[in-house]
C-alpha cells in the first residue's frame, strides 16, 4: 500500500500517476464558485483518478469526471453495487439498509415496483396548491423588505417544510431535524456523524411505532403498508425506506436551490428573460439542473472491470460526482455557458435503476419557487460586497445566499 499525506492507503493496483486530490470530496467550506474554477481545472485531468479522501471523504476511491464513464456505473449493476455505500449503519456498528438507496437488484428491482406508484408525476400533481402556498407564504415574509438570505429564508424552509407534511412530521421540529441532517451529512469527524444518525433513527422508530397505533395518510403509515414479494417490509426495511426518506428530503432541493438562484442574481439579463416569458421556466430549470447539478453518488466494485483504461477491482470505492458530469466537456458543447435553450437530458437526478425516486417532486419544488419568486419580486441581485460560501461534500450546496432588490 501506498501512504498518502492524508495518511489513508491507496490501494496496491493504482497507478502512482492517478492519485491526485479532489477537494470538493472534502467537507468543508470555500469562497469560490467551483462550478467556474475547480470543476474546468478537473476537466483537464485524466478521465479517472484515485482520490485520498474521494469516497464519502473518509476513504481513497475512485472519481469519474466523464459523462459517459459515470452513466456506465450507475448502469451497471454487475459490477457495481450500492449495499453499505452510505455508511450510515456502520458508524453505529450496525447492518441495515437506506431503502431503496442501499439495495442492489433483485430486491430493489421489488422494492421500487412497490414504491414508484407514489411518486409519479401524476400523484405530485396533486401537491401542486400546496407546493405554490407554501412558496408564496415564504416569499411574502419578506418580499416588501428589500433584502433577504434566500438560502435560510427559502431555499431551506420551503422543499423541507412540505417534506415534513408528507412524512407527518411537526413542522416545529424543523430546527431540530436539520441540524441532525447538517451533523449526518456534513460533519468531519465520525462521532458526530454517528450522532446524528442515532438520534435521527431513535426519532424515526419512535415515529413509526406511533403510525402503527394510529395510521394516517403520511408515507411514513404508507411504508407499514408496503407489500414487496407478497410481503409486508419487515421492520428495519420501514426504518431503512423512513430513514432514506428523512435524508433526501432535507438537503437536494435546497442545494438546488441555492445554486439556481444564485446564477439568476449574478446574470440578470436571464432572470428578465424568464419574466419576459414565462414559458421558459420549465426549460431554464432544467438547463439549471444540468449546469449545477449537486450531488455526488458513491458505489462499490463487486467484480473486476476495466473503465477509461483503468482496471478497478473488488472493493474498490468509487465516486459519481454528477457536478463534474455536468460540465463535461465531451458531453456538452460549451458546458459552462447556461443556455436555456439547449435541451437534452441530464443525469442531476441519477442514471438507471437508482434515479431518484423523488424526482417529480423536486421539480415541481423547483419550477415553482422559479415561478413565485419572479413573479414576485423585481430584479434581484447579489448584495454588494457579500462573500458567498460554498459548502463542499457529497453535496455541493451555499451556506447563504444574500439578495437585495428594488
Amino acid at each position: 500500500m501506498m501512504k498518502t499525506n492524508y495518511y489513508t492507503e491507496i490501494p496496491d493496483h493504482v497507478p502512482p500517476e492517478l492519485v491526485r486530490d479532489y477537494p470538493l470530496s472534502l467537507r468543508g467550506v470555500i469562497y469560490e464558485n467551483p462550478y467556474e474554477t475547480i470543476i474546468p481545472k478537473i476537466h483537464e485531468g485524466p478521465p479517472v483518478f484515485m482520490a485520498p479522501t474521494g469516497y464519502l471523504s473518509i476513504a481513497p476511491g475512485w472519481v469519474f469526471r466523464r459523462a459517459e464513464d459515470i452513466k456506465q456505473v450507475f448502469f451497471d449493476t454487475e459490477h457495481f453495487i450500492k449495499k453499505g455505500n452510505t455508511n450510515f449503519a456502520a458508524m453505529l456498528g450496525e447492518d441495515w439498509d437506506a431503502i431503496p438507496t442501499e439495495l442492489d437488484p433483485p430486491r430493489h428491482t421489488a422494492v421500487r415496483r412497490a414504491l414508484n406508484p407514489l411518486f409519479l408525476p401524476a400523484r405530485m400533481a396533486r401537491l401542486d396548491d400546496m407546493v405554490r402556498q407554501r412558496a408564496q407564504e415564504y416569499i411574502g415574509a419578506f418580499r416588501s423588505r428589500g433584502h433577504c438570505d434566500f438560502v435560510a429564508e427559502f431555499a431551506i424552509p420551503y422543499p423541507v417544510s412540505i417534506f415534513l407534511d408528507l412524512l407527518g412530521l411537526p413542522q416545529d421540529r424543523m430546527k431540530q431535524f436539520l441540524e441532525w441532517e447538517t451533523s449526518i451529512l456534513h460533519a468531519v469527524g465520525v462521532p458526530e456523524r454517528a450522532a446524528g444518525v442515532r438520534a435521527v433513527k431513535a426519532y424515526l422508530l419512535e415515529a413509526i411505532d406511533e403510525r402503527r397505533k394510529r395510521p394516517t395518510d403520511d408515507l411514513i403509515s404508507t411504508a407499514l403498508t408496503l407489500v414487496v414479494d407478497g410481503e409486508l417490509l419487515s421492520p428495519i426495511e420501514v426504518f431503512g425506506h423512513c430513514f432514506n426518506l428523512y435524508i433526501g428530503g432535507l438537503d437536494t432541493v435546497s442545494a438546488n436551490l441555492g445554486l439556481h438562484f444564485r446564477h439568476l442574481a449574478e446574470n440578470v439579463e436571464q432572470q428578465n428573460q424568464l419574466r419576459r416569458d414565462p414559458s421558459l421556466i420549465r426549460p431554464a430549470m432544467n438547463e439549471l439542473l444540468r449546469a449545477y447539478a449537486a450531488v455526488s453518488n458513491a458505489r462499490i466494485c463487486a467484480k473486476e472491470i476495466e473503465i477509461a483504461g483503468v482496471t478497478l477491482k473488488p472493493g474498490d470505492k468509487v465516486l459519481l460526482p454528477t457536478p463534474l458530469a455536468a460540465r463535461d466537456p465531451e458531453e456538452y458543447d460549451e458546458p459552462n455557458a447556461i443556455r436555456f435553450d439547449r435541451g437534452g437530458q441530464n443525469i442531476t437526478f441519477g442514471y438507471g435503476i437508482h434515479r431518484c425516486l423523488g424526482i417529480h417532486l423536486a421539480q415541481r419544488e423547483i419550477q415553482t419557487a422559479l415561478e413565485q419568486m419572479l413573479s414576485s419580486l423585481p430584479e434581484f441581485r447579489i448584495e454588494p460586497g457579500a462573500r458567498i460560501p460554498f459548502r463542499t461534500g457529497s453535496i455541493l450546496q451555499l451556506n447563504e445566499l444574500p439578495i437585495v432588490w428594488g
